[in-house]
């Protein structure tokens, strides 16, 4: 057993390209298999217990993203008489477009985030966190930004499975439309608003 999710090699990504991979992922039951299989490689009948699915609904779904290149047979284990297939990812990260079945993804996961967060507020005795801020950055910038945070999500993947709770980390980084503050003035200029006031204007009129 490896120090890291999943026990078994896998390349860190795979660039969706074909139309057959969005239809794939993009469907409930297929992408918690996939989110599953990042914890350890599984058979059909585990998966099928995880996710309460029969076992037939399971390999079909599994035969779907087998067929997109998006899961595959990473070892297999004589059980008596039988075979057991252990599946795995074929990468660690999907890399899609919001384009076909990804449009409105990004909505769609915050959605599922925001109804796991009330369902877990003033339940739980683990930790629990949620807060938000926004900043005025140049598209550049915040390239840099997004990219960081889908490292922080990779680096949670490789986390080894163990304890009793499973934690989610959501992020997202968007643009809003919010208030913000005029560009401050020149080192030489007044504050916007505040005039200076000079002795014949702080006397008023008919002085």
């Amino acid at each position: 057993m490896t120090d890291h999710s999943p026990d078994y090699d896998l390349p860190e990504t795979l660039e969706l390209t074909e139309r057959a991979q969005y239809r794939a992922l993009f469907e409930d039951t297929r992408a918690r298999i996939v989110q599953l299989l990042l914890e350890r490689a599984a058979t059909t009948s585990e998966l099928a217990e995880a996710l309460g699915r029969p076992k037939g609904t399971v390999g079909h779904h599994l035969k779907v993203l087998e067929a997109a290149g998006l899961v595959h047979v990473v070892r297999t284990r004589r059980v008596r008489a039988l075979e057991a297939r252990y599946y795995g990812r074929t990468a660690r990260v999907f890399l899609f477009q919001e384009i076909g079945e990804a449009v409105g993804e990004p909505q769609r996961v915050l959605a599922r985030a925001a109804d796991e967060v009330r369902a877990a507020a003033g339940a739980t005795d683990v930790p629990l966190t949620a807060n938000q801020r926004y900043a005025r950055l140049p598209a550049a910038r915040a390239e840099e930004w997004k990219r960081r945070l889908d490292e922080l999500l990779v680096e949670l993947t490789r986390e080894p499975a163990a304890g009793d709770t499973t934690f989610s980390v959501v992020v997202a980084l968007y643009p809003v439309e919010a208030a913000r503050l005029p560009d401050p003035p020149a080192a030489d200029e007044p504050p916007s608003g505040d005039a200076p006031t000079t002795g014949a204007a702080a006397e008023g009129p008919g002085a």
